[in-house]
């Protein structure tokens, strides 16, 4: 049998753990609730309005087309206004652009709609789709984002 070699005072610590730095979680509860509270809003409403006017099967899928067309207007609005215009508190910018508009707006959904189109038989309704849809949105937020720094401007706050 081996004896352990002598002991010259040297402090023995059992390995362990390695020092780990602050969680990537730390400070960031907060973003999560909003965005969380905020895309149940979006969702919810994104929600009422397919109730409110459901797409007809084969047909171009209006609600799906308006509510992203709308919530990218109020995105490019949203962001001239929190980044351009007036300072607000650090969790406004994630609970309407991520969660509320990011809830409300449906670009899977959009989609899915185009894939269920072409399964049906429709092509030229689901590219007409696709191609409206995208044009739309695009020119939306260009077109909310100009405006809003046209009306807005000189309102710094």
């Amino acid at each position: 049998m081996t004896q352990p070699p002598p002991d010259r005072g040297e402090a023995h610590t059992a390995p362990g753990p390695a020092p780990r730095g602050p969680s990537p979680w730390q400070g960031q509860g907060p973003v999560v609730a909003v965005v969380s509270l905020g895309g149940g809003i979006g969702a919810t409403a994104r929600y009422g309005a397919s109730l409110l006017w459901p797409a007809q099967p084969g047909g171009f899928p209006w609600t799906t087309f308006w509510v992203n067309v709308v919530g990218c207007s109020v995105i490019g609005l949203l962001m001239v206004v929190i980044t351009d215009i007036r300072a607000v508190h650090r969790l406004v910018r994630p609970f309407f652009g991520t969660g509320v508009l990011g809830g409300f707006t449906t670009f899977s959904t959009y989609a899915v709609d185009i894939q269920r189109l072409m399964d049906e038989g429709h092509p030229r309704t689901a590219l007409a789709y696709l191609a409206a849809t995208l044009l739309a949105a695009l020119a939306a937020v260009w077109l909310a984002a100009v405006t809003a720094r046209r009306v807005l401007a000189g309102r710094r706050a």
